[in-house]
């Protein structure tokens, strides 16, 4: 006896309906809209129905609830937020590169489909990254920039071919990667303004200091040798190496993403550095100078780079003065340099003073160490080549103080010439 299809669905019996849905991840929405605040579009290319992509789209944020759009097989509309594999297949590659915008979401989706989008991408200059679990998808893994595949329900092909995998299979874990990645870059950037800057700094001391004169010809160095690698090592270094542990500013995800032109040393990135350096630098060596010869006797002695002795005794309070100085300058540099954008004296960083731990740990440690090193008997004048201050603490307050002001004028300045 032979089954027809027409014979086994006659006189059947009509029980219930069952309807199997698969609805998106709570996070989904939000990561999605995080995306967006950060200048990233998602685009979702599926083999689902028109139907069911545009209502899935609808849900997680991928184009707007109200927008009712719905692609017509019959009519290719190139602006829609929503198209077929077959409408987008159909058109050329100068129609695809005159659209305003690609489409947010490609149904019945083809591997082909899927690659020509990416190529589109590219064309338009954009960083593409792609998520997929199936082997349909190890082509458009494989030339993506960052191919993203599913660690959980992810094919061994498709593992194979993305540069990532993704152990949860969940989209959010992305968007807090990228989250973590600005994260990471931006703190690498403030690390190079806190450490080259420093540098810049002793480097402008120095130098500049080569114009003192002792009675003898010879140079009166504004900062001892051990006085520069104790800057070097204790000072700069450790504010720097806190800064990799800064947290996230609050816009991190709210500006657009960089370009692939721009490296870590950026046009900000080296105003910071050259500016900020130059101004410590010159406050710094400002105070050797009123000490000698604004508020000192002008004595510059004689081979006071070697020993201590009487007429020696400006030249080495002056030295102090410029290592207090300098060593609190460079420790407020690096709080300076948490946000190169926002003001160092706000409200706001004033009550996060204590944030970046490591960082505070490290002002106050070298807060002590500065004291030890100028007050210590010997360790003062027999290593560190100066001697104990009173009343110069007054100019180190003062250029503290001019410091910050410069600072926060600097930031002010900043807003008008450099923008996200």
């Amino acid at each position: 006896f032979k089954f027809s299809r027409e014979n086994a669905e006659s006189s059947l019996i009509y029980a219930g309906l069952v309807g199997i849905y698969d609805p998106p991840r709570q996070e989904s929405y939000e990561s999605v809209m995080k995306c967006f605040a950060a200048g990233i579009k998602v685009h979702m290319l599926t083999g689902d129905h028109p139907a069911t992509a545009t209502s899935i789209a609808k849900q997680v944020g991928i184009i707007p609830s109200d927008n009712h759009h719905e692609p017509s097989h019959n009519n290719v509309n190139v602006s829609g937020l929503v198209m077929t594999a077959s409408q987008f297949d159909a058109l050329t590659i100068e129609e695809i590169d005159i659209m305003p915008e690609l489409p947010s979401v490609i149904a019945r989706c083809t591997p082909e489909t899927k690659v020509n989008l990416i190529n589109a991408l590219h064309r338009r200059k954009r960083i593409v990254a792609m998520t997929g679990d199936g082997v349909n998808d190890s082509p458009s893994l494989k030339i993506s920039d960052v191919g993203i595949s599913m660690g959980i329900t992810g094919s061994d092909v498709a593992k194979q071919a993305s540069s990532i995998i993704l152990t949860d299979d969940n989209f959010a874990t992305i968007v807090g990667a990228i989250a973590e990645g600005r994260r990471l870059f931006t703190n690498i950037g403030k690390f190079i303004r806190c450490l080259i800057g420093a540098n810049i700094a002793e480097l402008v001391t120095l130098v500049i200091g080569l114009v003192f004169i002792d009675s003898t010809g010879q140079t009166v160095f504004p900062l001892s040798p051990v006085a520069i690698l104790t800057n070097n090592l204790i000072t700069a270094t450790p504010p720097a190496m806190a800064l990799g542990n800064e947290i996230a500013s609050p816009d991190n995800m709210k500006v657009k993403p960089r370009s692939t032109d721009s490296g870590l040393f950026t046009a900000e990135v080296l105003s910071d550095i050259i500016v900020q350096g130059l101004y410590m630098g010159l406050l710094s060596i400002l105070s050797f100078w009123l000490v000698i010869d604004v508020f000192g006797d002008g004595n510059r002695g004689s081979e006071c780079n070697k020993h201590f002795s009487p007429s020696c005794d400006s030249v080495f309070r002056a030295r102090a003065t410029c290592f207090a100085l300098l060593t609190i300058l460079l420790m407020v540099f690096g709080y300076s340099c948490r946000d190169p954008r926002r003001q160092t004296c706000s409200l706001d960083k004033i009550r996060n003073v204590y944030q970046n731990v490591y960082l505070f740990h490290s002002f106050y440690i070298v807060l002590i160490i500065t004291v030890l090193c100028i007050y210590i008997p010997g360790l003062n004048k027999d290593v560190f080549k100066h001697s104990p201050i009173t009343w110069e603490w007054i100019i180190v307050l003062i250029s503290i103080f001019a410091y910050l002001i410069g600072d926060a004028l600097y930031k002010f300045i900043k807003l008008f010439i450099f923008k996200y």
